[in-house]
Formats: structure tokens, C-alpha cells, sequence
């Protein structure tokens, strides 16, 4: 038996709703990334410890358009899996956040190799979110999906959903059935269906995607049900230990090594400031559990506990390291490095261009940071709690309506913003923008802008300390001067403002330009620069 430890989280920063699948030797993590673009990040590995991102499958306009979507719509929950020798991805597009109503549309696309074109998009239903397919032993395929109940007198969780899909005409097919209510701890979703000696395994998340969050399993002789409960409780949760390291845990899948003697859980989990300062600024990002089979048929932590670890054992594979991703970024490829995202839209040549001028990344002054629709903005995640970004920018504005800068963002309602601007009576000039949830969309000036060289390259600096997040600035041959403020950084989680309930990304910190005068002014940034520090 191996003594080598995998250390969680696997897929630290936003990378959560774990989907997990192998083929052959190799195993893949299909997560979710709600209002980024493109859409889904798939990792890679062969010995579950080392991961490398891979592909964003949806990359184009005819698969996912999340124009003019709100904070946490999107791409919610793919469901990853290999038959027929092709990959098969199922996926939610939410249209609507707030209120009785959803508007979720199910797709699935598929493709020979993880990293090439997927198929334009099949599309499903939209009877609820969190869509899995389910690849029988006789070749038939079956959907599931939690369903969204609106009604007054709901709880709009409605229960998983079953229905075939026939892959000759491209659609489900048959009546669709409600299989499983969910246990007392109710908000049952994520579905994934196993199937072992004879039965099929029901693996769902309940209770929520905060801190009651929990991963339920069910059994059943028939694929229909009925299904009963483990009766142990739930297969996952750290819901009654406020001091574990990995809190929210839940939302995730199950897989075995090449042999089938070995088998593991991801889910998705946070790592809170502390236990009593329980903002998640990374958000939230996804872990692994060693699990095994007992003799009554049910799947179990290997601890025995159901409380998820901080670290385990590994597998008994050889142990394959990736090259360490580049933290330094100097913009001379035609193509955004893959560390980097925008928001929502398939259309990102109005947002940058890395060939008008060589050697940098050119962001077209578009909306504000609170756009649902066109935010010039280039990020990449925070995966530290200790961290320090940096970029250059070239930029003069005229305007002061237009703005470039560093941003550390949340989403459109939670970020700090260093930005350069201008003044009619004082020129060129430094400033922070802070926006707090709890205000709505109003932001905060904590400090007096600084004046600034006209002509000059200017460099600016984030550094964040668990809660604190400071500023500087700096010309090109100058020591970095600290503005005198410290941030608080909290405000940047999913708990901050409406609640955990209320949002479900994680923090990205990368350069934005704004025109809010529609003349598309344009700011050049030479390089950018992340260390995290633990």
C-alpha cells in the first residue's frame, strides 16, 4: 500500500460541482463556471493527485451565449462521461437568479478527444438544473436532473427527474419520472447514478451549497426506483464540524482506478478564514476523498466518518507531476493564455486583442464592472489565500468616465478596483473603487486619487493577506508606494452580502478597461504577474 498523500483541495480557487470520469489510465474533472467564459474547465491526471487544466469545451457562440446573464447564472453542474468511445457533456445554461424562476436549459455535446471541437449542442429540457447522463450495461442512456418546483407551496426543490435519452433522434424520449425525493435534509440535487452487482447508486447533494451541504446516497434493484436511504446518513458532511479545514462539502462523484480495487470521491468544498470568520474568498473548489465498499454493498469514507480530510492516501499509481503553470504572463501569443477568463460572451474580440499591438494585451474600454452584457475584463482565479498579483498598464485617459486597472472581483456586486482615470481639473489619476454587496451596486472611494505621470507606464500591485487586500503603484524604474488603505477582503466571498445561498463563484483577480462614454478607449497591458504565497 502506498504511503504517498494527496493534499486537498485538488482543484484549489473556483472550481466547484466536481465531475469525475476515467478512461483508461486517465481520469478527468469536469467543474462548473457559472457566468465565466468559455464554459466548463476539464482537468486532467493519472494518478488523482496532479492536475493539469486541459479544455473549455464551450468556446463558441453556438454552444454557450451567457449574454446579459446575473452574477451565478451559467454554466451550473456538468456531468462528464465516456461510452461509445466519445466524450459526452451534459450541462446547464441559467437564463434567471432571483426569484420563483429559474430558466434552465439542458444541452449535451460530445467529443472523440477531451481537448478538441465539441459537437454543436443538443438540447434537453429545462425542467430543473444539475443535468447527468447515465450509460447503462445494455446501451440505453438516461438523464437525470433535480427538478425546480416554483409553486407557493414548495420548496422548489422538487426531487431528481428520470428520463431515456434516444441517441437515433437526438432527444429524451418516454415520460419523464420523479425517482427520489431526497432525504429530511431537503434541496436535493446533483444527481449521478452508479451502477454495482446489481444495483443502481443514487449519489445526490442536499441541504444546500453552504455550510449544511452534504452528499446523500441511495440505492434501488430498478433504475426507477424505489430508493432507499443509506442508512448511515449522509455519504458526506462537515455540516456538524465547524472546525474542519474543508467546510461545505458536498456536490460531487465517485470513480475507480484502472485495477478496481481503488476507489475515490471528488466534491466540491471551501476553505473558510476560520471557523468563526467564515467568508470563503476562494469559493468554491473541489477535494478528494479515498472511499471504499463495505460488506453491506454501501460506499464509505475510508475514515469511517463521513467527515471529509485535509489529506489522504493515494492511490496505488505511479506518480505523474505536470509542469508547474506560468505565473508570469508577457502577452506575446496571438491567444490569451489559459490561466485567463472574461465574462459571458462568445464574442471576446470586442473585449482584447493580443495582435493590434504586439506584445500586449489590449482591452477595449466597454461597460462598468456591473455589466451583465459587455465588461472588458481578463482574470484568472485566486487559488491562495495569500497572494500577490501585479500588471503594467499603458493608458490615457481623457475621460473620467473612462478607467483601466487591477481588479480583484467577486462578481459585479463584490470587488476592489485600482484604477487609473482622469480629472478635469487634475488630470491623470489613481483611485480606488470598492463595491460591497451589501450596498447593492454602489461603490466607495476610500481614498483621494493620486495624480500621475501623462505618458508613463504605470505599475500596479495587489496584495491580499487572508482578510486584508493593500495596494500600490509604481513607475517603471521606482520603488512600489502602498496607498493608505487596507481593504477588507471578506466582502470578496460567497458569504458576503445576500449569503452564502446567494452566490457561487469565487474570486479572480486580472485587468479591466471601461468607457463608459462608448468611444471604446482602449488600455495596454504589458505583462501580469501572480504569486501565491501558501
Amino acid at each position: 500500500m502506498t504511503t504517498k498523500k494527496i493534499n486537498n483541495p485538488i482543484l484549489p480557487g473556483f472550481n466547484p460541482d466536481p465531475s469525475i470520469v476515467r478512461v483508461g489510465e486517465d481520469f478527468y474533472i469536469a467543474t462548473s463556471t457559472f457566468e465565466w467564459y468559455p464554459g466548463v474547465q476539464i482537468h486532467h491526471s493519472r494518478d488523482l493527485k496532479n492536475w493539469r487544466l486541459v479544455s473549455r469545451p464551450l468556446n463558441r457562440a453556438a454552444l454557450l451565449d451567457m449574454t446579459g446573464e446575473p452574477d451565478s447564472c451559467g454554466v451550473w453542474a456538468p456531468c462528464l462521461t465516456w461510452a461509445d468511445g466519445v466524450f459526452w457533456l451534459v450541462y446547464t445554461d441559467v437564463k434567471r437568479f432571483d426569484g420563483n424562476f429559474k430558466d434552465t436549459h439542458n444541452y449535451l455535446t460530445t467529443c472523440e478527444s477531451i481537448d478538441g471541437e465539441w459537437s454543436d449542442p443538443i438540447y434537453l429540457n429545462s425542467s430543473g438544473f444539475d443535468p447527468s447522463l447515465f450509460h447503462d450495461d445494455d446501451g440505453r442512456k438516461w438523464l437525470t436532473n433535480m427538478v425546480w418546483d416554483h409553486r407557493p407551496d414548495r420548496t422548489f426543490f422538487g426531487g431528481i427527474m428520470l428520463q431515456e435519452y434516444d441517441t437515433s433522434s437526438g432527444k429524451l424520449v418516454g415520460s419523464p419520472q420523479n425517482i427520489f425525493k431526497g432525504s429530511e435534509l431537503g434541496f436535493t440535487e446533483g444527481p449521478h447514478i452508479y451502477k454495482r452487482d446489481g444495483y443502481y447508486y443514487l449519489l445526490t447533494a442536499e441541504g444546500g451549497t453552504g455550510y449544511n451541504h452534504a452528499m446523500t446516497l441511495a440505492r434501488s434493484r430498478s433504475l426507477s426506483g424505489p430508493y432507499e436511504l443509506d442508512p448511515n446518513g449522509h455519504f458526506i458532511t462537515a455540516k456538524d464540524n465547524p472546525d474542519l479545514p474543508l467546510q461545505r462539502c458536498g456536490h460531487g462523484s465517485v470513480v475507480d482506478t484502472p485495477d478496481g480495487n481503488e476507489h475515490y470521491a471528488v466534491h466540491l468544498c471551501s476553505r473558510p478564514l476560520s471557523s468563526i470568520d467564515r467568508f470563503s474568498p476562494l469559493g468554491r473548489e473541489s477535494s478528494i476523498q479515498r472511499v471504499r465498499w463495505d460488506e453491506q454493498g454501501w460506499l464509505r469514507l475510508d475514515n469511517g466518518a463521513g467527515l471529509p480530510e485535509d489529506s489522504v492516501q493515494a492511490p496505488d499509481l505511479p506518480e505523474q507531476p505536470w509542469s508547474i503553470p506560468a505565473t508570469d504572463f508577457d502577452f506575446e501569443q496571438s491567444e490569451l493564455p489559459s490561466a485567463f477568463q472574461w465574462l459571458r460572451t462568445p464574442r471576446h474580440e470586442r473585449l482584447f486583442s493580443l495582435t493590434e499591438r504586439s506584445g500586449y494585451l489590449r482591452l477595449f474600454g466597454r461597460e462598468s464592472l456591473g455589466s451583465y452584457y459587455e465588461s472588458s475584463f481578463v482574470a484568472l482565479r485566486q487559488d491562495s489565500l495569500e497572494c500577490e498579483a501585479s500588471t503594467s498598464v499603458e493608458f490615457e485617459p481623457e475621460s473620467f468616465q473612462q478607467m483601466a486597472g487591477l481588479v480583484c472581483y467577486y462578481n459585479s456586486q463584490k470587488f476592489h478596483y485600482l484604477y487609473i482615470s482622469h480629472d478635469e481639473e487634475k488630470g491623470k489619476q489613481l483611485a480606488i473603487m470598492s463595491c460591497h454587496a451589501e450596498q447593492g451596486l454602489e461603490a466607495s472611494f476610500p481614498v483621494e486619487p493620486i495624480a500621475l505621470k501623462p505618458g508613463c507606464q504605470v505599475h500596479l500591485k495587489a496584495v491580499v493577506r487572508r482578510a486584508e487586500l493593500t495596494f500600490s503603484y509604481r513607475y517603471d524604474d521606482s520603488e512600489w508606494i502602498e496607498l493608505p488603505v487596507t481593504l477588507d477582503y471578506r466582502y470578496l466571498s460567497c458569504e458576503a452580502g445576500k449569503g452564502e445561498g446567494a452566490s457561487f463563484t469565487g474570486t479572480f483577480i486580472g485587468m479591466a478597461c471601461q468607457d463608459l462614454n462608448g468611444t471604446a478607449r482602449a488600455a495596454d497591458f504589458g505583462h501580469f504577474s501572480y504569486r501565491r504565497e501558501s
